[in-house]
């Protein structure tokens, strides 16, 4: 058998899990979104069989939110649990939409951007880099780890670091490392390291502007102490 004849078999029979971890979740069809839901199948039908028998059932995808609990174990195969999983799902999807979202925290000073920062990357026996990103207003739209352990030895690469920014539509970053010795001081490596991420992120559009240095209780901030002053927020 010719390897393009395994790949055109390998494809009909990739399940709603290995489209997930190939292509993500947008890769993912109504039917595996529901398959995944249910979790398994039955000895007669499996779960994609199930899927496709619930949605032929409430008319499409989005005739499941009107099925009642009943309704749903109607498809044979699917008991209590499985019902139970769709409507947990279908609420959280419904939730997602009538919500409002808390307010994210506005980083206007160092103060704010310890308060954020300090009580959950600052104590640490190993040293953690991250940054946060910020919108126009300088809101958080995320805060992510990208190395664990001295700066030196693990630290992303500053392209690496502002391709994080750039994909996640940041306007602006802080970043963010800790010291486990319990001293915020900054070293000669620390410094280097902010010139050169406020250098790059020039260039890119997405200025730095700020580099904590966070312990359990203290902090440093670049910004305060005036190295990044020419950048204010």
């Amino acid at each position: 058998m010719s390897g393009q004849s395994i790949t055109r078999r390998s494809a009909r029979t990739e399940g709603p899990r290995e489209k997930l971890e190939r292509g993500g979740v947008v890769a993912l069809s109504d039917d595996d979104l529901l398959a995944l839901v249910l979790g398994h199948g039955t000895a007669r039908a499996s779960a994609a069989e199930l899927s496709e028998a619930l949605l032929a059932r409430a008319g499409g995808v989005h005739g499941l939110i009107r099925l009642t609990p009943d309704e749903i174990r109607q498809t044979r195969g699917i008991g209590l649990a499985q019902a139970s999983r769709v409507l947990a799902a279908l609420e959280l999807g419904r939730r997602t939409v009538t919500r409002h979202a808390p307010d994210r925290p506005q980083f206007l000073t160092a103060e704010d951007a310890a308060s954020y920062l300090l009580p959950r990357y600052g104590a640490f026996p190993v040293e953690r880099f991250g940054l946060a990103l910020l919108d126009t207003k300088h809101r958080l739209l995320r805060a992510q780890l990208l190395s664990i352990g001295s700066l030196d030895a693990s630290l992303a690469h500053p392209r690496d670091l502002f391709r994080v920014a750039v994909g996640g539509g940041a306007a602006s970053i802080v970043v963010f490392h800790n010291h486990p010795s319990g001293d915020p001081t900054p070293s000669h490596e620390d410094t280097r390291l902010t010139m050169r991420l406020a250098s790059a992120g020039q260039v890119v559009g997405v200025p730095l502007l700020d580099h904590m240095i966070l312990t359990d209780s203290r902090y440093y901030s670049y910004r305060r102490d005036g190295a990044l002053r020419d950048r204010p927020l």
